[in-house]
């Protein structure tokens, strides 16, 4: 019954004596016989091996059957692998009926069962949880979610159904819709536990024995679980809300968002049968989705491709890093430090102009220290040590025994220079000199340098600690060693690193000021704000160009557009409107309640040839279509899916998308603009 591709998830059983209790009670234990690094999930071959386990414990009437997994892991839900295998509506039918089948063996059997979610728990391995009557968790779990919305999917074994029923709909409908939402935010156990997920959490380091006693006294009737009544009077209007909150965000784009919603509003008052029945339905017209299929394409991206950096150099070429230095002590010089700090250990020197910048720098990173450790995420001891590896200096001398430095200076090509000129002289010749530039050329940044080798571009995204993208740019000049540090200091920094060509601002800021030039060009041509604004509604972006404007800032978004268009003339405008927001001061276009800010529309002079929002998307998509096959043939990514890796963990644009290039195949845009697909067809769409 397993298909090809799958990894078999065993369920294997044994009996044992629980002391306390008459009899013996089954134990299953979800175990793939791999370690921790390939977890548990669950294809047919999964399911039949769990049905088969499920009979094997009835057949001996035992006093309670617990479910359980392998350490670290309890089950990370369907094997994503089978799903492309779908071929028709009622191949994709089969896999949710399925998982309700076997899994309500659980919810319906007259012996009482438990989970004791011992390791991550995402997905189908969370909803086989909650099929079971009782739950407990562990400390030590690393991951728990419902994240099949981020996908293109719903949770479609249950999850739909049960979860809004245990803790109320509000909670669900941030589990199943909000967090995969968020950059597919995952639960702590305690979150879990407040949330009302698990009836007990135990430490990790006894956990089984915990659970088996805990399980024992509830089957005697020595403890009593408690569940708070769920309030059904509030569920129609928290589910108001969260479309109203869905269609600000998503606009009707993402159809596995709505549907998860609508199946929240049936499990108000719906059988368990009816509403399963519904995820069915559900679950098989969007796994016959094109949305589906580039979700799928982007979570192999997420998952793999981020892991293995094409065109990454052997690690064995890496050097030691052992001290950091950091040029710089604004904002995102002291987010980098705290970074550092945290993942390295080791020492970290911010230098600036004079001391009250570099006091503030290493005041904000000892603040930043201080609110973790008042949150719980972090010990006074790993304070006191992170706190002490971070000091400041007006004198650059305080590279001299630095293996990495890190220039967050200004974007200025001369000032660069002169900052490289200096730390030259200081630092030895083996030291690698990174810059966080995000747009200027790295290439000649280095030019006069005696070691220009030694020079690479480490782009990161704002905020430091949350975007995971690294853009590590290879300059001309730049060695295997410099590059294999670079990628094994990304690594260690748990950032997921791509390769780029110098070219000019690489590739997020590259796409995405092309992007924002044409919303801008229709701007200026007298398009009306609103229209222009929500023009690209449709794909479900993570915000509106005004938006990202404001949050990118105008200042910046010029300077990056002048940059782009002394390189590229004919393609990368400079919007004189633009120009006169940043004369203004303006923080952008837009108020703090978000709507249009009047005193900056009056700046604005246009001309008289407004386009239509269908216009202006079909622009902005055939602008992004043709810079992206012309990054291609420049070798600025080794593929497409490195575009689209990038697009997905640096812009945050949303996972049905693909990043961005299977949508552009899909909506035709690639060949009536290049003349072929960025995508083989069936890779990240429907099969031919």
């Amino acid at each position: 019954m397993s298909q090809p591709t799958e990894v078999v998830t065993k369920a294997l059983v044994r009996f044992i004596a629980v002391p306390g209790l008459d009899g013996e009670v089954a134990l299953i234990t979800l175990d793939n016989g791999l370690d921790y690094k390939k977890p548990n999930t669950l294809g047919p071959g999964g399911l039949a091996s769990l049905n088969e386990a499920i009979d094997t414990a009835l057949a001996r009437s035992p006093r309670f059957i617990a479910v359980t997994g392998k350490p670290y892991i309890f089950c990370v839900g369907a094997d994503v692998t089978v799903i492309p295998q779908a071929r028709s509506r009622e191949d994709a039918l089969e896999i949710g009926r399925l998982g309700h089948q076997i899994f309500k063996r659980l919810k319906d059997s007259q012996i009482p069962t438990f989970a004791f979610v011992n390791g991550a728990a995402m997905g189908g391995g969370l909803e086989l949880a909650l099929h079971c009557h009782y739950r407990t968790l562990s400390t030590g779990a690393a991951a728990l979610a419902l994240p099949e919305v981020s996908l293109g999917l719903v949770p479609g074994w249950g999850g739909t159904q049960l979860l809004p029923n245990l803790i109320g709909v509000a909670g669900a409908a941030q589990v199943i819709i909000q967090n995969p939402l968020m950059m597919n935010k995952m639960l702590k156990p305690k979150q879990a536990r407040e949330l009302g997920i698990a009836d007990e959490l135990f430490e990790a380091a006894d956990f089984l024995e915990r659970s088996l006693e805990w399980a024992a006294g509830v089957v005697r009737g020595d403890v009593t679980v408690q569940r708070p009544e769920v309030d059904r009077d509030m569920w129609d209007g928290v589910l108001f809300f969260a479309k109203k909150q869905l269609d600000e965000r998503l606009h009707g784009a993402h159809p596995a968002a709505y549907q998860a919603l609508a199946l929240l509003g049936l499990a108000k008052d719906a059988s368990f049968e009816a509403g399963t029945a519904a995820e069915d339905e559900a679950l098989a017209d969007l796994v016959m989705s094109e949305e589906l299929r580039s979700g799928l394409y982007s979570f192999d991206l997420v998952q793999r491709r981020a892991k293995r950096p094409a065109g990454a150099p052997n690690k064995g070429l890496a050097r030691d890093v052992t001290k950091v230095g950091i040029v710089g002590a604004g904002l995102m010089a002291s987010q980098l430090a705290l970074l550092f700090a945290r993942r390295l250990e080791v020492p970290v020197v911010l230098t600036d102009l004079d001391q009250s910048r570099v006091d503030k720098g290493v005041g904000y990173v000892h603040s930043e220290i201080d609110k973790l450790v008042s949150k719980g995420r972090m010990d006074a001891g790993k304070a006191a040590k992170y706190k002490g590896l971070v000091s400041g200096s007006v004198d650059k001398g305080a590279f001299a025994d630095a293996s990495f430095v890190i220039e967050a200076v200004f974007e200025d090509l001369g000032v660069k220079k002169q900052v490289w000129a200096e730390l030259e002289k200081i630092v030895s010749p083996e030291t690698i000199l990174a810059t966080n530039t995000s747009s200027l050329s790295v290439t000649e940044m280095a030019a006069d340098l005696e070691h220009p080798e030694r020079v690479v571009g480490f782009h990161f995204f704002n905020p430091v600690a949350m975007m995971p993208l690294l853009e590590i740019v290879r300059a001309q000049a730049t060695d295997d060693a410099t590059l294999a540090t670079a990628f094994e200091v990304g690594k260690q920094l748990k950032k997921s690193c791509v390769l780029v060509k110098d070219a000019p601002a690489f590739v997020v800021n590259r796409l995405l000021t092309r992007f924002l030039g044409e919303i801008f060009a229709a701007v200026d041509a007298g398009t009306p704000l609103d229209v222009a604004d929500s023009a690209l509604d449709p794909l479900g972006l993570p915000m509106r160009p005004l938006a990202l404007l404001q949050l990118v800032g105008p200042a910046v978004a010029h300077h990056v557009a002048g940059t782009m268009h002394a390189a590229f003339p004919n393609r990368y405008g400079v919007s004189a409107n633009l120009g006169r927001i940043v004369e203004a001061g303006k923080p952008g276009l837009l108020t703090s309640d978000g709507e249009v800010d009047p005193e900056v529309a009056a700046l604005l002079q246009v001309d008289n040839a407004p386009l239509t929002a269908e216009e202006v998307r079909i622009r902005a998509l055939e602008a992004l279509a043709q810079e992206i096959r012309l990054m291609l043939d420049e070798g600025v990514v080794a593929e497409a899916k490195d575009i689209d890796l990038c697009m997905i963990l640096g812009a945050g644009w949303p996972f049905h998308l693909g990043g961005v290039t299977p949508y552009l195949d899909r909506t035709g845009t690639s060949e009536r603009v290049t003349g072929k697909r960025f995508v083989p067809k069936g890779v990240a769409s429907l099969p031919a």
